[in-house]
């Protein structure tokens, strides 16, 4: 099982939504902190872990999606310079080839005119990095605007049954659903429309993923996506070898 460094993927069970956005609930912007941990058992007796974090601002039309990076050690160093330079095999040219790691660079996804575009903003080296629908795929996003805006499509969840696992959290209400082995539970915020916790898993306990979801009380004055007057822009392919 590979691990996916993505939000979007946290319902694989559910299946896909044809739903356009102008068919979803009125949901309220919002500023997120999202934790992922997940635990795979191997056909070899190893069991690996991994657990990361993500900061997220929803906006009208907006989000903006971060990897939380360590302060210290070989990870600061690669946030600091998202996109490298790399020099040519050619004897004696200066010419270099840049590379990025689209899990450093912050994601923008927006969708204008019911159309879902993606890009990536290396504010370091003052950059934005178009990419095509071709090459969603390559930098783990699956098109789908309910999936970057809702973390899961509203509509998908509703289509769970009700748990009758009881919340602890005002209008939130738990949905669960178990098929072949597999399980998927989901703490839905009815009022602001966000996951606050999903479970994947399976009873043979060989595979178990779990998404936090913390809602920040203000929102960020800072829209980042706007101060990017001046930036360089490229292509995705501007970064192939």
């Amino acid at each position: 099982m590979k691990f996916v460094p993505s939000t979007l993927l946290a319902l694989v069970l559910l299946g896909s939504s044809l739903a356009l956005a102008k068919d979803l609930p009125k949901a309220p912007e919002l500023d997120l902190s999202i934790s992922y941990y997940s635990k795979v058992l191997t056909p070899e007796g190893v069991t690996r872990e991994a657990k990361y974090q993500d900061n997220m601002q929803r906006r009208d039309g907006h989000i903006w999606l971060y990897r939380v990076l360590p302060k210290a050690g070989g990870a600061a160093h690669d946030h600091e310079a998202p996109t490298v330079k790399k020099n040519n095999t050619k004897k004696n040219s200066e010419d270099t080839h840049q590379h990025f790691n689209h899990v450093l660079v912050p994601r923008h996804v927006t969708f204008e005119n019911n159309k879902v575009q993606l890009e990536y903003i290396d504010t370091v080296n003052k950059i934005r990095i178009s990419i095509p629908p071709a090459d969603y795929g390559n930098v783990n996003f699956d098109g789908s605007w309910e999936n970057s805006y809702f973390l899961v499509d509203p509509k998908l969840v509703k289509a769970m049954p009700m748990s009758k696992r009881v919340s602890n959290v005002p209008n939130a209400v738990w949905y669960e659903r178990e098929k072949n082995g597999a399980f998927q539970r989901v703490l839905w915020d009815e009022q602001r429309q966000i996951p606050l916790i999903i479970e994947n898993g399976d009873k043979a306990s060989s595979s178990y993923r779990l998404i936090e979801i913390q809602v920040s009380n203000k929102l960020s004055k800072e829209t980042p996506w706007k101060n990017t007057k001046g930036y360089a822009q490229k292509e995705y392919s501007d970064f192939l070898d």
